[in-house]
């Protein structure tokens, strides 16, 4: 009886100790031999682990632009004043063009004294204030995206602040649906091969995992401008493609 007690406990220490460096139970086999107990960890990983990915080919749907405004006058009180007329057409011509409220973001505003230096004094003078707005609007007609440029160009005048164009896809689950069956497929191929090339039998999948990668807005800093006036031709948009990437990662078994 002893005897039995003191296998029971060998077996709570080897247990305790195993969870406490870490190792995890998994793998852990206890048996006796003649009354001694043993105990196996394997902590290898059983099987045939590839990983796979798919690629697709995606036509942007969405347009995001970053625009606004920048004003610059003696006080800051006549810098916000012209500002905020400026963005009040402003915000009306994206309304006017079908950009939604919901589809306009505020990303940046900042007053900044604007100074020079006064070889005379030999110091810092103030000379006036510029009050910056920008925004983001999300234009989901990419064939309209230069009137809407356009447009805000003539509302906001001398004041108006185009700082950038992007692109990206307002919902990818398609695609991503196409580029995970690749994914698959192209992880099945290598397994079948290792199987092959390793003289042992594929069997069923174990373990799957996934991660996706969608790029986010492709930003294009040539749209940088700064209007002087309404704009005389009409802005080309082209959207161009991105790449929708989906890896996976499976583990089969080997019968």
């Amino acid at each position: 009886m002893r005897k039995v007690w003191l296998v029971a406990v060998g077996v709570v220490v080897l247990l305790t100790a195993v969870v406490v460096s870490g190792c995890g139970t998994e793998g852990a086999r206890l048996t006796t031999d003649n009354g001694e107990l043993k105990l196996s960890l394997n902590n290898q990983q059983e099987g045939i682990w590839v990983s796979g990915e798919g690629r697709v080919v995606a036509v942007p749907d969405v347009a995001i632009l970053r625009l606004g405004i920048e004003a610059q006058e003696v006080t800051v009180a006549e810098a916000q004043e012209q500002a905020r007329e400026a963005m009040d057409r402003v915000m009306k011509a994206l309304e006017n063009e079908g950009v939604a409220e919901k589809d306009i973001q505020t990303q940046y505003f900042n007053i900044n004294r604007v100074t020079r230096w006064d070889s005379q004094e030999e110091k810092e003078v103030i000379i006036g204030y510029r009050v910056t707005n920008v925004v983001t609007a999300k234009v989901r007609d990419v064939a309209k995206a230069g009137d809407v440029i356009d447009a805000v160009a003539i509302a906001g005048g001398d004041y108006t602040r185009i700082d950038s164009i992007g692109f990206t896809v307002d919902d990818p689950s398609e695609y991503q649906k196409e580029a995970r069956e690749q994914a698959v497929a192209d992880a099945e191929a290598k397994a079948k091969q290792l199987a092959e090339a390793a003289g042992v039998k594929l069997g069923r999948p174990l373990y799957i995992t996934e991660s996706s990668y969608i790029p986010g807005p492709i930003y294009r800093q040539d749209m940088i401008a700064k209007a002087e006036g309404a704009p005389a031709v009409e802005t080309p948009i082209s959207p161009g493609e991105m790449e929708i990437t989906l890896n996976v990662q499976i583990s089969y078994e080997i019968d």
